[in-house]
């Protein structure tokens, strides 16, 4: 059995989180984690990458926290690979299966609708999962649900209530939407950790949202 974190924060990327990548891969190691995918917030999110840089540059600093966190993990035996989490009016959903170069290749993506993007992440072999559907803050004027565009829903989020991941399970369950879970960690320092295991080691960004697509995995 391998453990993977799902759902992670960089500083360098993440306005809202106060570890960097060697720090988070460092913590992850520290806790008998097989590996981490980086999810920072993407450019329509909560990140510390200025909106005016040319779109490679714009890429280039928002991988910065992913490629450190695997800097890190290759020196100390951590594997890291990458994602984001792509947001629209409050509701986030990560994206996995997808890499860099695929982001360089395709700006035209901050200039679809959250449908059409979710569509063509999917068409381009990648995964959409919904974290923490039912999430409520201040700044989010209402719940924004994705069931027939999404692969997968956060049913297990540390930094959520009992309350508010017991109707992402119902949620996820009505729909038949796979669950998934995830630390959303910000802090390499969270007490309660979550993510899925599997029973083979995790080659790439494609392996893993390829074996979340076969149900080949297990939440904790």
């Amino acid at each position: 059995m391998y453990k993977y974190e799902t759902h992670v924060h960089t500083s360098e990327t993440s306005a809202c989180a106060s570890a960097n990548g060697a720090a988070q891969a460092m913590f992850y190691k520290s806790k008998g984690y097989t590996g981490i995918v980086v999810t920072d917030h993407f450019f329509n999110g909560n990140t510390s990458v200025p909106h005016e840089l040319p779109w490679e540059e714009k890429v280039n600093r928002f991988c910065l926290g992913y490629e450190k966190a695997k800097e890190q993990g290759d020196k100390i035996g951590l594997d890291v690979f990458f994602g984001w989490e792509y947001s629209y009016h409050g509701a986030d959903l990560l994206t996995y299966g997808l890499d860099k170069q695929w982001l360089l290749k395709h700006p035209m993506v901050m200039d679809m609708d959250v449908n059409s993007y979710c569509d063509f992440v999917r068409e381009q072999g990648g995964i959409i999962v919904h974290a923490h559907p039912f999430r409520e803050a201040d700044y989010i004027a209402m719940i924004r649900l994705f069931p027939r565009k999404c692969d997968a829903c956060e049913i297990i989020n540390s930094c959520r209530s009992d309350f508010e991941n017991n109707m992402a399970k119902h949620y996820a369950e009505s729909y038949g939407l796979r669950p998934f879970a995830g630390s959303d960690n910000h802090s390499a320092a969270q007490e309660k950790l979550n993510g899925v295991d599997f029973d083979e080691i995790i080659t790439s960004e494609q392996h893993f949202a390829q074996l979340i697509k076969e149900d080949k995995y297990r939440i904790f």
